[in-house]
């Protein structure tokens, strides 16, 4: 492993690997403790923050060119900002906190674990820093496997979560 990757990147790669790392820890942290205590409030304002800039900061990163200077991956960042407003609101305005719930979880899932499951990619600038330029697809496989697992076991954790509420109301 090595940093170097990341030391010789752009600022904004380098603001974007930072925050995007710092809100993988205090994001889990956050989802799995428990909730409405002052920490979960105060750690929850500290994610936001890193997701917001982190967001903002991958629409300044533009390695892969498909439309203009951006890529299918920079939907990531409408997805983060359209997803935060609507967990925000749902716990602010509404207090919902099964939708709040719901969306940061989404989020999580989405904008973190299936976002930077991308990154580990061979040729992307994880995949050189964890594994170096002469490691393959089997490499990349042992972060993939694990990382689209915990994705999608977030995602059909949230989808009964949201239906059980529905079904029970149908009684």
């Amino acid at each position: 492993m090595t940093l170097q990757p990341i030391l010789h990147a752009d600022f904004a790669i380098q603001l974007h690997v930072a925050t995007a790392v710092a809100a993988v820890f205090i994001g889990a942290f956050v989802l799995w403790r428990r909730k409405g205590t002052r920490l979960h409030k105060a750690l929850g304002r500290i994610w936001v923050v890193l997701m917001l800039v982190t967001a903002t900061s991958a629409l300044f990163i533009h390695e892969i060119r498909l439309i203009g200077p951006f890529s299918p991956i920079h939907l990531f960042s409408l997805f983060t900002y359209v997803t935060l407003f609507n967990g925000l609101k749902a716990i602010i305005v509404d207090r919902d906190s099964r939708r709040h719930r719901a969306e940061m979880q989404g989020l999580y899932a989405g904008a973190l674990m299936l976002a930077g499951a991308f990154t580990f990619l061979p040729g992307r600038r994880m995949h050189l820093m964890l594994f170096g330029p002469d490691a393959g697809w089997a490499h990349s496989l042992m972060v993939l496997v694990p990382v689209l697992a915990g994705a999608l076991f977030l995602w059909l954790n949230l989808r009964r979560r949201a239906l059980v509420p529905l079904l029970s109301s149908r009684n």
